[in-house]
């Protein structure tokens, strides 16, 4: 856990997965911290003083030492509190889930909300089938309970976002004929004990989305 001597603060917009992938590993590892609120129509100076680069949340500060890139995030949180470990010890098992993971935010993120958020039916059908044929590979991958074995680990936080998605659009993204161990998967980790108590309210999550699908489509349209 964090010493009173640390300060650790974490700045996000509730509903973002790639926020609550990095809420998930600070719940893990049992480490207080201090959460800001921001809003990407208005952007804070503390979000553009410490992620002046991408300017995008997360943002997780240590110490005053800002890091940012959720994935990257949830590694530092590993390597700094080793107790309950997320990523495996041994190094081929941690190239392989950082590969899985990359792959997640690569092929899956992406796919899914087209899936669910894109109008163009063409265009959505499409997403769907190259998201079922990412899908495959993940569920080809999944051998125990979760992607971590009996425990949920480094790719399964990765992969939250797909189960958020399937939640607030109220779809079958995997459905359980095709996918059985990823629809298994899904609702395992979505109601597991500890990542229940960070998921925000479905309204929430929606208000996320629906934010940032207007925010897009303006971008679009300009």
């Amino acid at each position: 856990m964090a010493s009173s001597q640390e300060e650790v603060i974490l700045l996000g917009v509730i509903g973002s997965p790639f926020l609550h992938r990095v809420q998930i590993a600070l719940k893990l590892k049992g480490v207080e911290y201090k959460y800001l609120e921001d809003d990407l129509n208005n952007k804070s100076d503390l979000l553009l003083k410490y992620n002046p680069v991408y300017k995008m949340i997360p943002v997780f500060v240590h110490n005053e030492k800002p890091i940012s890139e959720s994935l990257v995030i949830v590694e530092y949180i590993d390597d700094t509190w080793k107790n309950n470990p997320i990523l495996p010890s041994d190094p081929y098992h941690r190239a392989l889930a950082r590969f899985w993971a990359k792959f997640i935010d690569d092929k899956c993120v992406a796919l899914a909300a087209k899936s669910v958020f894109i109008v163009d039916e063409k265009e959505k059908e499409k997403a769907k089938e190259e998201l079922f044929e990412a899908l495959n590979y993940l569920e080809n991958e999944l051998k125990g309970k979760f992607f971590g074995g009996d425990e949920f680990g480094f790719v399964d936080i990765a992969a939250v976002i797909i189960p958020i998605i399937q939640e607030i659009a109220g779809l079958q993204l995997f459905p359980s004929e095709k996918f059985p161990k990823l629809s298994k998967w899904s609702q395992d980790f979505y109601n597991h004990s500890l990542v229940n108590q960070v998921m925000p309210p479905k309204d929430q999550l929606f208000a996320y989305f629906k934010a940032r699908a207007q925010s897009l489509a303006a971008k679009t349209k300009n």
